[in-house]
């Protein structure tokens, strides 16, 4: 059974990862939004660093972009120094969290359980949550990759739930770690190879119709050369754009291709 694309609006997000200053959120920001027309049909939605959310919320007022925050607490509200609730998050009407991203996982410690706790949190707090996954690339060349991907959506699955209505609200992002950052990029029929069977493995844990509308965006070493052959990719429904993503040009010519 293949699942068609047909209802799945494209999706391109632009992670700035620990990358910012203000002149950088007003040069950016600017360009995307004098670039980006209103009526565009592809949802775009940036992430810079949690301080310039509201900057940048100012200057992208009444453009098709939007915003997500790079983590959210797994905590509510409470004596947790530091932290940053996805309530708060909601109040500044900030749309997306990206919760789960392999740089989380790794350098933070985050576990697969603390990632589910988070997605719970940021969906009940009425935030929309693109959920990272991805292997190393022991894990692949071991054979373990779809055992490692089933594992890491096993919490994400169960702190969602089985209602289509709240998984409108997911997009899940497959980033394979050996290509975040190194330069190297899933070839297209990697990532259609992964996106398939994350597909295929919603229709047997949640629902067919979960599985077909689910949007399934890939990640790692993603730019303007590369993305027009990844789009073509029956189940790759976007992107997250990492070191393109604050280049303005580059993020600008992702976008075009993805209009094609």
């Amino acid at each position: 059974h293949t699942y068609s694309s047909m209802g799945r609006t494209f999706f391109i997000g632009g992670n700035w990862k620990s990358h910012g200053s203000t002149s950088m959120v007003g040069e950016l920001c600017g360009s995307l939004k004098n670039n980006v027309g209103a009526a565009c049909h592809i949802e775009i939605v940036i992430s810079p660093p949690a301080v310039y959310l509201p900057t940048a919320q100012i200057l992208l007022a009444d453009s098709a972009i939007s915003l997500a925050a790079q983590n959210c607490s797994a905590y509510g509200e409470g004596a947790y120094t530091g932290e940053i609730s996805a309530g708060m998050l909601e109040e500044l009407r900030i749309p997306y969290v990206i919760l789960g991203h392999s740089e989380r996982r790794s350098i933070f410690k985050e576990t697969e359980k603390e990632v589910g706790t988070k997605v719970a949190r940021a969906m009940h707090s009425g935030l929309k949550v693109i959920a990272c996954i991805g292997e190393t690339l022991e894990q692949r060349e071991s054979g373990a990759m779809y055992s490692v991907l089933e594992q890491q959506l096993a919490p994400i699955m169960d702190a969602v739930g089985s209602e289509a209505s709240a998984w409108s609200n997911v997009v899940v992002a497959y980033e394979p770690v050996w290509a975040i950052g190194t330069g190297v990029v899933a070839s297209p029929q990697q990532a259609q190879d992964a996106h398939t069977y994350i597909r295929k493995l919603f229709a047997t844990k949640i629902s067919a119709r979960v599985a077909e509308d689910l949007r399934i965006i890939y990640g790692g070493s993603v730019n303007g050369n590369n993305c027009g052959e990844l789009k073509s990719m029956e189940d790759v429904d976007g992107f997250l754009v990492g070191g393109a993503s604050i280049k303005a040009g580059e993020f600008l010519r992702i976008i075009e291709s993805a209009q094609d």
